[in-house]
């Protein structure tokens, strides 16, 4: 018997090469009158707020930008976003850039609405309210955050990166211009790509699976499969960019509907610890836990390393799943993702913080997903495992 799912989304997705010129149109139709842009200074010297600014511009609706976003989402940037948004007399936020912006944009216009902290909304379900009108413009294909019900900030007081989940942090309207895209490094690329992929695959494979989030899951493999190798190797192949928008977007679209696993709930710690990107630490982890992952769900990665054009043809189920680590592997190694070690470089004390990371891991929840599931001890092998390469 199918049981009953909910699938959430915002209420307007756009997409398409110039979608951000309709930006202004988008916003006035909603009767926003003011906005404050949540974005960082990279994105202003590469002048990529621009079309943005002029579509609002032309359709009378104002804004102020707070741009102080400078590394992964932390409880300063949300207090600082929250203090220009009243200052400024703003009806609306507006996220343009990264995961780190559309992810403190998702804390800022929650807690205009909502009374205390954004700390004290650590987990699920805690937010009393919704925020105020939210827009998120991507400008890497990898996070998904503009059409999910999660945000991730950093207490850099406690060092937990804290997992905050409602509907009430989703996007009102997500707006998805490859041409945001195109300035993105390769690096960035890589690493947001494979996010991306991580993403698909975990909630492909997650114990909280449904019937339309798969749809979205493979989809989205098949795209990256196809496009990422392409886009971190010419930045300016479009194609391949819209490729990984999409990719991107139908990830997001997955993972919110049925959520991660272990890969995310073991690279949390990492960032939180060592300050590594978000997309390169899941990157790092991800061969290890596919190969302890494999036996819970044969035949769902099975589907995967088919969705990434592997000749699982005349393969057993055991054979066609081991090929999705090896299509993983291949690709990681093509755009040449940095291992764990390589991004930690002090083995010491990764080994020292390898037990409490493990225990982070687990009061995440993400590990609860898995196919095949993890204890403590486990998880610490599992770091030891992907730290060795």
């Amino acid at each position: 018997m199918l049981p009953v799912r909910e699938f959430l989304s915002p209420s307007q997705v756009v997409v398409g090469c110039g979608a951000a010129e309709r930006t202004g149109d988008l916003c006035h139709k909603r009767g926003f009158k003011k906005g404050l842009i949540v974005t960082d200074g990279t994105m202003l010297e590469l002048g990529l707020l621009q079309r943005v600014e002029k579509s609002l511009g032309h359709n009378d609706v104002m804004f102020a930008i707070y741009s102080g976003v400078e590394t992964e989402p932390v409880v300063e940037y949300v207090e600082e976003g929250l203090v220009a948004y009243w200052r400024e007399g703003c009806d609306f936020v507006l996220a343009v850039g990264g995961g780190s912006a559309l992810d403190t944009a998702k804390a800022v216009a929650a807690m205009v609405t909502n009374p205390g902290h954004i700390q004290d909304y650590k987990g699920a379900g805690k937010l009393q309210r919704k925020g105020v009108p939210l827009v998120a413009l991507p400008t890497t294909a990898g996070t998904g955050s503009e059409v999910t019900i999660f945000t991730i900030i950093t207490d850099a007081a406690t060092g937990v990166k804290m997992l905050i989940a409602s509907s009430y942090v989703m996007p009102d309207i997500a707006i998805l211009d490859p041409l945001l895209t195109l300035s993105c490094p390769p690096a960035v690329t890589a690493a947001t790509g494979i996010d991306a992929l991580v993403h698909a695959i975990e909630a492909y494979v997650s114990v909280k699976a449904q019937p339309t989030s798969d749809l979205f899951a493979l989809a989205a493999v098949e795209l990256i499969a196809a496009n990422l190798r392409r886009a971190w190797a010419s930045g300016d192949d479009l194609e391949a960019r819209e490729g990984m928008v999409l990719g991107s977007l139908y990830a997001g679209h997955a993972f919110c509907n049925s959520s991660v696993a272990l890969v995310h709930g073991m690279s949390r710690p990492i960032g939180a610890n060592f300050h590594v990107p978000h997309g390169v630490s899941n990157a790092a982890l991800l061969k290890t836990v596919l190969e302890y992952s494999l036996e819970g769900s044969p035949a769902r990665y099975a589907r995967i390393a088919g969705a990434m054009g592997e000749a699982v043809e005349g393969c057993s189920t055991a054979e066609a799943a081991a090929l999705a680590v090896e299509a993983v592997s291949r690709l990681m190694a093509d755009i040449r993702i940095p291992g764990l070690a390589e991004l930690v470089p002090d083995r010491e004390k990764f080994m020292q913080v390898v037990p409490r990371m493990a225990h982070d891991a687990l009061d995440s929840g993400s590990p609860a997903n898995n196919p095949r599931q993890a204890a403590q001890e486990d998880i610490e092998q599992l770091y030891r495992l992907a730290y060795a390469g």
